[in-house]
């Protein structure tokens, strides 16, 4: 069909036929490789040049009635392409000057570049370039800038520069009108809270700061060791810290107390790990005989330019007093980062990396600030009425003929009406986002609960997409193993006692053996000569997959001291190796799970160091292996491995494990790996290729050499390296397949079935296997029992992925699976057909996620569909994703508190979100909503008012209400009451909680629309003109009785207002309404200026003041119930 097409070609004759002499050129370069069995691929991209331009069907009719309703690529391109003055109207103005301003900063901050340093030790007074102190500083401001900075953050609202311009003008004798304190009040209270509020965080953050800076090091100088506080360290001082001290800033690690010549460092404020890390001392200064030769000598380092990435380092250690010279090469594990924390022992390191250098603040990027989208809506209603102001103060002009100096009648109606924005709204509001968080906070349901960001709750009723984690946020982090498959048999969690009696006859049989020396390689085949033959090869191997497992991983035995017992007592031969007092310490939960079960079958990890391991057999007896090389995992190779010496038989081994994929093509050829692994992954398992190769002692020494000349090369050091180590990953032997289960956290089922029907999207990002991907989403209920998913094939040029986005298009109602790779392919060239397939599914897997990928799919969304997005996570690896979206919630996790720490909202279980957004975040959303619109309701009548008198006094700019009224009208006679609406509930919150689909309504913000605000503002008017003409028509002689009987009915129709807003009733919403009746009837005796007391207590003022506000409101009631009869809320039918 593709042939039938026709098509644009976009890539001319020529450069199709470059790229393919280029292919070409490769294929033929990488030799009979990998690469020399897959020619298929690259010629159907060759054939299928032409596809690359080939449209993406919209709809599977297109297919069937080959009608045009597809998008063509090309054209739509050209029409995206909007050029000249168009351009420059539609957004094109604003893109200039962004550009501009972005390149006046770069030229005011031009950054230092940063470059490679030669440190020599001990010697900060030798580097040649001028190096940034080692100070934190997390404060925003300054002196000079805290003022400016807090006015410019609250001046660039629309709302609060209004009232500021507003304000100014009172100043101008001609505008002045009423008292200054009127206008002047208000807005310094507002700036004073924020103000104090700004202060006191700024004044927090500096005490952090002078907290860490000035916590004191010893450093070790000529004279002996000196006193030094954490912000006058320099670039090459020696620095002594001691256990449980944070690190000051990043150093290579020198010298330890530790015999090992290691230590342990816990790096959960940095990469969000909880487990320790293992690092290596430099071996020429931890050989040294004591602390002060580190100044006989003459060394210095060589260390690359600082970096983002916290998991690798290159650089060496050069000795020149020595002959010959002494090279070290220095990797991530000889070095100590800034802001870890020393776990075992004292070290000394040389300081490298200062303050901005250092990987910690290097990797600390400035959250944005979020904002509501809520707060975005108030603040374009808020234009709206600010329109509405300035076309109702030029009819007053135009009715009065543009009389005299119009313009200054113009300007001081613009003034008398200027109460139709309330300054009050961002103050309630504020107030009310503090209010929501204290609830949330006390909510019994979900303890634990923090709001870190409390200008956002109500976004958590706004939610359409969620994005989550799986390892630790859906599941617990908790490793359990559960099958090992040896090719012809398998063993699952009820059989383990037989590899057990296995091991115990294997090691049995060393025992017996007169001398054991050379045992060990093949005891089983002597221990069971008289077994039948199957069962002897099934026995030894089994022995030799569980020695496997118990020798090739990164896992330590930690010992915990008892008593008073110093530090070095721990690692001494007499320490006591009982298991209860026996800890394992390792950089992944896999890892500790797979040594925690070899000891359950009887083969025990004792000790471990450097240089060495012993393991205990099932008859106590202790075997020593010595560790010629580690092979740490890294996410690119995805395996480790480790290189062994058996002290008893010499005998050389490299053991091997890794991921099914990347292992696959390294051992022998076998028939059943790819089908268990499959297998396992259905299951949910996580899955490890175990496999060894036996060398001979010119094989290792061979391998060492070049090795070693690798590591110290400078220039693309990782590749050498890794090319050297691949030399031995040939031809290995498979042991066996092990499968290790992660458990689902609790009520994750429910929980995702809830916030799926209450319509929101759920889309899983996580680093993880895609089988164990797949198959977590099958057991959570990600995906329902019953909807089929769709794997995405991976794809590797834009030809495979636009057959493989068809092949997707045609499928219905499908969950879809991709993995990072693909997903960044199908980015490239179709990101807007993806997105939209993607957006209709209805749940998303993306496996094999990084930490960049994930929050670029939270902004795709945000970008494509305009929705608000969460994102939940629970270790330093999601902090990108969840500071990207909309509302970012954290777990407090196995993998530590970073990510719980930057969110927004951080909880301890994952079946909290339920709770969070069906009952707070709904009804944040819903209160809010009300108390804006209530708000400006209450502007809009007074200005309604101001209107109506105008108008009937011939259109003079004259105030309605003067001075103290109009202060008291905003704060003390209404605020209590309209601000009790942030305890309204429409439904209970359990039934909330039974009826998800009561959330789906906020979605579409029919809470807070143009059509809800246009109600309030026909609600105003009538309500302000019936209380004016009600006045005007009823008072008698004087005008002071005017103000006394419309302004007794305002405040009486506001108090009744509030009570028809409200849903259910609190008992401090009727305190509310009577503390402001009650302060508004004392305040009368003392308003002498504006009321006559002799008036006010006659019954005539009294039945005037009713009738009005009866006419006011009276109707409204009628009309809430007939709407409320009628066409039921979906709430109130449940409530009923």
């Amino acid at each position: 069909m593709a042939d039938q097409i026709p098509l644009y070609p976009v890539r001319s004759a020529a450069a199709v036929a470059a790229a393919n002499r280029k292919r070409a050129a490769y294929f033929s370069a990488a030799g009979p490789g990998p690469g020399a069995d897959r020619p298929s691929r690259y010629q159907l991209e060759d054939e299928s040049a032409h596809l690359d331009e080939m449209p993406l069907m919209m709809s599977e009719e297109g297919f069937e009635n080959d009608e045009s309703d597809y998008h063509t690529l090309p054209r739509a391109r050209i029409m995206r392409r909007k050029r000249g003055l168009e351009w420059f109207v539609c957004g094109g103005w604003k893109f200039l000057c962004t550009s501009c301003c972005d390149w006046l900063i770069n030229i005011c901050q031009r950054k230092r570049e940063l470059k490679a340093r030669t440190v020599w030790l001990g010697c900060p007074e030798k580097c040649e370039e001028k190096h940034p102190r080692n100070s934190i500083k997390n404060q925003k401001y300054n002196i000079f800038t805290f003022i400016p900075g807090v006015l410019y953050e609250q001046f660039k609202f629309f709302l609060n520069l209004y009232f500021l311009i507003v304000s100014c003008s009172q100043f101008v004798p001609a505008l002045k009108i009423g008292y200054l304190y009127t206008y002047w009040a208000p807005l310094g209270f507002v700036l004073a809270v924020t103000i104090m509020r700004e202060a006191v965080d700024e004044f927090r953050r500096f005490q952090r700061d002078k907290e860490v800076n000035s916590q004191l090091y010893s450093k070790l100088t000529v004279r002996g060791k000196v006193q030094v506080k954490s912000s006058d360290i320099q670039v090459g001082d020696l620095i002594i810290v001691e256990k449980n001290q944070r690190i000051p800033s990043d150093m290579v690690f020198l010298r330890t107390s530790e015999k090992a010549g290691s230590c342990f460092i816990r790096t959960d404020q940095l990469d969000g790990e909880t487990d320790w890390k293992l690092k290596v001392a430099v071996s020429c200064t931890q050989r040294l005989p004591a602390l002060g030769d580190l100044f006989s000598i003459n060394a210095y380092v060589y260390a690359q330019k600082p970096q983002l990435d916290i998991h690798s380092f290159e650089g060496t250690f050069t000795r020149e007093d020595s002959d010959p010279p002494v090279h070290e090469s220095l990797s991530i594990e000889n070095t100590l980062w800034a802001s870890t924390v020393v776990a075992s022992g004292t070290v000394i390191g040389v300081v490298i990396y200062t303050g901005k250098e250092t990987r910690s603040v290097m990797n600390t990027s400035n959250p944005k600030n979020k904002v509501g989208l809520l707060d975005l809506e108030l603040n374009q209603l808020t234009k709206a009425l600010f329109l509405a102001l300035v076309a109702l103060s030029v009819v007053m002009v135009t009715l009065q003929g543009f009389a005299g100096p119009w313009y200054r009648s113009l300007f001081r109606f613009l003034l008398l009406f200027s109460y139709i924005i309330p300054i009050s709204l961002r103050v309630n509001l504020d107030m009310g986002k503090a209010a929501y968080g204290w609830m949330i906070m006390k909510d019994e349901n979900i303890p634990g609960t923090v709001v870190r960001t409390s200008t956002i709750p109500e976004e958590l009723g706004r939610l359409v997409y969620l994005l989550t984690d799986k390892t630790g946020t859906l599941t617990q982090n908790e490793m359990v193993f559960k099958r090992l498959h040896l090719g012809t048999v398998s063993y699952g969690t009820d059989t383990m006692d037989e590899i057990q009696n296995h091991l115990v006859n294997a090691y049995a049989q060393t025992q017996c053996q007169a001398g054991g020396s050379s045992a060990t390689s093949t005891p089983p085949r002597k221990a069971l000569s008289s077994a039948p033959k199957v069962r002897r090869s099934v026995s030894s191997r089994v022995h030799e997959a569980v020695k496997a497992i118990a020798l090739c991983h990164n896992v330590t035995p930690v010992y915990e001291a008892r008593g008073a017992a110093g530090e070095t007592e721990v690692t001494e031969a007499d320490q006591d190796f009982s298991d209860d007092n026996r800890t394992y310490q390792a950089s992944s939960p896999d890892e500790v799970a797979l040594v925690q079960w070899t000891e359950s079958v009887g083969l025990t990890l004792v000790s471990r160091d450097l240089t060495s391991m012993q393991l205990r057999t099932p008859g106590g007896q202790i075997l020593t292996y010595c560790i010629l090389q580690t092979f740490p995992f890294t996410s690119e190779s995805k395996r480790m491995g480790v290189i062994v010496r058996d002290e008893s038989t010499a005998e050389i081994t490299f053991y091997m494990k890794g991921a099914d994929v990347a292992m696959a093509s390294i051992v022998q050829y076998n028939d059943w790996l790819e089908e268990e692994c499959g297998n396992m992954a259905r299951e949910g398992l996580r899955t490890l290729v175990v496999a060894k190769r036996a060398l001979t002692e010119e094989q290792y020494q061979d391998f060492e050499s070049r090795y070693n000349q690798a590591k110290l090369s400078l220039h693309d050091r990782t590749l050498k390296v890794a090319a050297v180590v691949e030399s031995l990953e040939r031809e290995m032997e498979l042991l066996c397949l092990t499968g290790v289960e992660d458990q689902l956290q609790a009520d994750v089922r429910p929980t995702l079935e809830m916030l799926r029907n209450a319509g929101i999207k759920i889309w899983m990002l996580t680093g993880d296997k895609l089988e164990t991907a797949t198959c977590i989403a099958k057991s959570s209920h990600l995906v329902s029992r019953t909807q089929d998913t769709h794997v995405f094939r991976p794809v590797t040029s834009r030809g495979e992925a636009h057959l493989e986005l068809n092949a997707f298009r045609r499928k219905h109602d499908c969950a879809l699976v991709i993995s990072g790779d693909s997903l960044e392919v199908c980015l490239k060239y179709y990101e807007h057909e993806f997105v939209e397939l993607a957006c209709q599914c209805p749940a998303v897997v993306c496996c094999r996620c990084s930490p960049t990928q994930k929050a670029h799919i939270v902004k795709l969304l945000q970008q494509h569909t305009g929705r608000r997005t969460c994102a939940i996570g629970d270790g330093g690896n999601d902090v990108s994703m969840i500071q990207a979206a909309d509302c970012g919630i954290g777990i407090e996790g196995k993998e530590g508190r970073q990510a719980s720490l930057a969110a927004d909202f951080s909880i301890t279980r994952f079946k909290h979100v339920g709770r969070l957004l069906m009952v707070h975040g709904r009804s944040s959303y819903k209160r809010s909503a009300a108390l804006g619109q209530f708000v400006m309701h209450r502007g809009l009548i007074i200005s309604t008012m101001q209107a109506v008198f105008s108008s009937v006094f011939y259109f003079a700019s004259v105030p309605l209400y003067q001075g103290f009224l109009m202060v008291g009208y905003a704060t003390v006679y209404t605020m209590f009451p309209v601000f009790s609406l942030v305890l309204d509930q429409d439904v209970k919150p359990e039934m909330a909680m039974l009826y998800p689909e009561l959330y789906k309504d906020l979605t579409k913000g029919r809470s807070l629309s143009f059509k809800t605000f246009l109600i309030w503002v026909l609600i105003s008017i009538y309500q302000g003109g019936i209380l004016m003409f009600g006045a005007l028509v009823l008072f008698e002689s004087e005008f002071v009785h005017v103000v006394a009987i419309s302004f007794t009915a305002l405040v009486l129709t506001e108090l009744l207002m509030v009570a028809l807003t409200v849903r259910t009733w609190h008992w401090l919403m009727v305190v509310a309404e009577l503390l402001s009746l009650g302060c508004y009837v004392a305040s009368l005796a003392f308003l002498n200026e504006y009321f006559d007391v002799a008036f006010i207590t006659t019954v005539t003022f009294v039945w005037k003041v009713s009738a009005i506000t009866v006419v006011s409101c009276l109707p409204l009631y009628v009309l809430k119930y007939l709407k409320r009869k009628l066409s039921p809320p979906s709430y109130s039918k449940l409530s009923s």
